[in-house]
């Protein structure tokens, strides 16, 4: 009994129970996995309408002191040097040889830097800031940081979807029409006082709330009850899969690790080998000049079957050329669909391709990605 874990639960983890969640254990927490209505019919409503999502597991990483853009600069693979308050970008956080430690949203403010980890890499990503802080700020003229993991205080809830706005309008008096994509601001939100960003990982328009614990059901519930004549409803996680799956936005573990390079994972606009120097930087350098000799591909199955993680993946001649990372279902076009990793040479638009699923070749085309585009893409007009 003694090395029984203790599952975390979140502020919203009654509300998920109430609601006759299917829970399960994620990155150390019981989280609502599906509801009765079921992944395909969550999937369905964040398209059409708006759903609601816990996201409490995920960590959020302030580092604060005078020296807080530069160190952050230097643990990041991406540019915060012109961002000004109020901005948010998404990064690769690189290890020494070019592999990615996590991918994480940066929120710049006037006074901090807010980094938005990984539920899976909270513990990993606070450790390895907390290492690079010591040795950043032990040389000449640089004064120390203050890392600060503030996770277990706040909870996440994000409203994903084309009628987002018009829902969350309902509950806060921040004129939502005027936060761009990938922006944020400090502002009402029910009762309470939060971050309201304007980003999300479902290819659809939407919100991340940032409020504390004690505020969570409070929102929650008057969301919810703001939403009701929209359908608005609970999503679990099983269904914000399938959701960034389609919109080909990478998971870690999946697409993401510590051995596979940003280029390599399809994330490579996201590093700005011109910056100063950074975590990472010398061995990325090549790709300045020459492709990774790997690549992303999305891919559609042309015979019944579903690509998982780790299926090995056959050019048409029969040679090994890769690895499956993600594979599902996909609920907005009806088709089996896949990403993988697999060697640059001869792959395109358009090219024949293996599956190998439980011992038996499946055939697959190489197909253009991302598979689904959302309403994120009126959003991102509103920060132009």
């Amino acid at each position: 009994m003694d090395n029984v874990v203790q599952l975390k639960k979140t502020a919203l983890y009654e509300r998920h129970v109430e609601a006759n969640a299917k829970m399960a254990e994620f990155a150390g927490y019981m989280m609502p996995i599906e509801y009765p209505s079921g992944i395909i019919k969550e999937h369905e409503l964040v398209r059409s309408s708006a759903g609601l999502f816990d996201l409490s597991h995920m960590g959020e990483i302030e580092i604060r002191g005078e020296w807080a853009e530069e160190l952050v600069q230097y643990i990041i693979a991406n540019d915060i040097s012109a961002l000004l308050p109020g901005s948010v970008i998404y990064t690769p956080v690189c290890n020494h040889q070019g592999g990615v430690v996590d991918d994480v949203l940066v929120y710049k403010m006037e006074d901090r830097i807010m980094l938005v980890v990984n539920a899976s890499n909270k513990d990993k990503v606070h450790k390895w800031l907390m290492d690079q802080e010591r040795w950043f700020c032990s040389q000449p003229e640089r004064y120390s940081c203050l890392v600060v993991d503030r996770s277990e205080k706040l909870s996440i809830i994000a409203i994903q979807g084309p009628k987002a706005e018009e829902i969350l309008q309902k509950v806060t008096p921040v004129n939502l029409s005027e936060i761009g994509y990938y922006t944020f601001v400090k502002g009402g939100i029910c009762k309470s006082e939060g971050i309201i960003s304007r980003t999300g990982y479902t290819g659809e328009d939407g919100f991340e709330l940032y409020v504390p614990n004690e505020d969570a059901v409070a929102i929650w519930d008057t969301v919810l009850d703001a939403g009701r004549e929209y359908g608005l409803a609970p999503i679990g996680l099983g269904a914000r899969d399938t959701l960034r799956f389609e919109a080909k936005y990478p998971l870690y573990g999946h697409e993401l690790n510590d051995d596979r390079t940003p280029f390599e994972s399809g994330i490579g606009w996201a590093v700005k080998l011109e910056k100063n120097d950074f975590i990472g930087k010398d061995p990325l350098k090549k790709f300045e000049t020459e492709k990774p000799a790997r690549k992303m591909i999305g891919f559609e199955m042309k015979k019944p079957g579903i690509a998982r993680k780790d299926h090995k993946v056959f050019n048409a001649e029969g040679k090994e050329i890769g690895v499956v990372t993600s594979g599902s279902f996909s609920p907005s076009l009806k088709k089996n669909l896949g990403l993988a990793v697999v060697d640059r040479k001869g792959i395109k638009i358009g090219t024949q391709i293996n599956i190998e699923i439980r011992g038996r070749m499946v055939p697959a085309q190489v197909i253009k990605t991302p598979f689904y585009k959302g309403s994120v893409k009126s959003a991102k007009k509103n920060a132009d």
